[in-house]
């Protein structure tokens, strides 16, 4: 049984934001809000919980496009090559914001990460997205969480999300109604930047 977890965006509670670190840390799947839809995620660095996402998602592991969800900018150089100041001029226009950014991986991916050339990384424009990955000190991996249903791609109330997901995830974590509009997914790693797909909200490239 997944447990509902109330976090208010304008001021997320500590301790709540505490309860969730201390879960991912130990392995746990959440499901929690960011500037878009809902997502899936766990710890980058628990092997075990990124198996279960992928299965859940009916992928092999090595070849998933997760996006990773850091806090800010000081985490890319982590897991990104070395970028140029026009791409970090892009970057830094644009994050926080709705924007997936695939750039170049280095060496320091997860073992499960290290044939991929590319990696997409998000920094949402919301506090408790932000909250959960500055208290567990390192991105959490994360994939949109679909819905079955024709007409509305993206389910936004956590109380349905809880009653679907209720037996694939030990958290949802309640920020409020989601949005039903994904991210914009940007390729930097091209010459010109590239929109993979369209989604939330008007990048600024220049």
């Amino acid at each position: 049984m997944a447990e509902l977890i109330r976090i208010y965006e304008e001021n997320p509670n500590p301790k709540e934001v505490k309860r969730v670190v201390e879960a991912l840390r130990d392995g746990a799947l959440i499901i929690y809000p960011t500037d878009t839809v809902y997502g899936l995620g766990c710890d980058i660095t628990n092997n075990a919980a990124l198996e279960r996402i992928a299965q859940l998602r009916g992928v092999k592991l090595e070849k998933a496009n997760f996006s990773f969800i850091c806090e800010n900018l000081s985490n890319l150089s982590d897991y990104v090559r070395q970028i140029d100041n026009q791409t970090f001029k892009i970057l830094k226009r644009n994050l926080p914001g709705p924007y997936t950014f695939i750039l170049p991986g280095n060496n320091n991916l997860p073992s499960v990460f290290r044939k991929k050339k590319t990696v997409g990384i998000r920094i949402p424009d919301n506090n408790i997205c932000r909250a959960l990955v500055g208290g567990l000190g390192n991105p959490i991996v994360s994939t949109s969480i679909r819905d079955d249903d024709e007409v509305l791609e993206y389910t936004t109330d956590p109380e349905l999300i809880l009653e679907k997901w209720d037996k694939h995830v030990e958290i949802v974590v309640d920020g409020g109604y989601g949005d039903n509009v994904p991210s914009t997914v940007i390729d930097l790693t091209t010459p010109e930047p590239e929109v993979i797909r369209e989604g939330k909200g008007s990048l600024e490239i220049l």
